[in-house]
This record gives structure tokens, C-alpha cells and sequence, in this order.
């Protein structure tokens, strides 16, 4: 807690929605897998909940994770963790496109490219694009 600050969760909520942030808990997360070079940190049953400041989101994980070596426990599926899963989607957030695009007025590809030249800030983005030559 803020030594002085709010006393109660509506008075933090309140503060919280005053500096632009929100919360939004995700429900029934069944597992978070963190993977390093060489360790995987699973969750089972974590709690987790998006914090949005100014558009960007971060995710918080609570629970307890089983640290083990990449590559040695199973997969959901029961086989091992180096099989054939299909890649995981790569590339901006849909809601991140589509604010480039309304915003800057361009295309999907347009905004697309320009949140890749922005490592992903939309803000970036929306600013290149509003402020490049035509």
C-alpha cells in the first residue's frame, strides 16, 4: 500500500482510473509457460491480470511456477516439448493495428510496417507516419 494514500480498494480503483490505468482480470487461466534459453517457469492454476497505463498492457502472473530444463517436462498434449506445435502468431496486437490504421488514416500494411519500424509502440507508429513526407 502508498504509506498516505488511498485506505481501500475504491479509493485506490478510483486513483488508478485518475492516472489512466485499468485493470481487467483474465478468467480460468489453466497454465503460463515463461521460457528462457534453458529453463521453462510453468504456472498452474496462476492468477493473472492485465494493467493498462497509457496503452500499453502488461500482464502479472501470481502462483507458484515449477522451474524445470527446457525441453524436459511434457506438453499438453503428452509428448515431448520438442514436437512439431505450430509456431506461435508473431506480429503487432490486432488492437494495435487497428488504432495505426483509424488514427493514422493508412492501410493494414501501412500499419503494420510501421509498428515493426516502432518495436511495437502504436504511439511510435501513429507519429512516423503523421509526420513522414506525402
Amino acid at each position: 500500500m502508498i504509506p498516505g494514500g488511498p485506505r481501500n480498494q475504491r479509493q485506490m480503483e478510483l486513483m488508478m482510473r485518475r492516472m489512466g490505468m485499468k485493470t481487467e482480470p483474465i478468467d480460468d487461466v489453466q497454465e503460463v509457460i515463461v521460457r528462457t534459453r534453458t529453463k521453462e517457469h510453468v504456472f498452474s492454476q496462476p492468477e493473472v491480470t492485465i494493467l493498462t497505463v497509457q496503452g500499453v498492457r502488461t500482464y502479472q502472473v501470481v502462483g507458484q511456477p515449477e522451474i524445470r530444463a527446457r525441453g524436459s517436462g511434457p506438453s499438453p498434449t503428452g509428448s515431448p516439448a520438442a514436437s512439431t506445435a505450430p509456431p506461435a502468431p508473431t506480429g503487432p496486437p490486432e488492437e494495435d493495428i487497428q488504432l495505426v490504421m483509424d488514427q493514422a488514416q493508412v492501410s493494414r500494411e501501412e500499419a503494420i510496417e510501421a509498428l515493426f519500424r516502432a518495436h511495437g509502440a502504436p504511439a511510435e507508429a501513429i507519429m512516423q507516419l503523421l509526420t513522414r513526407t506525402r
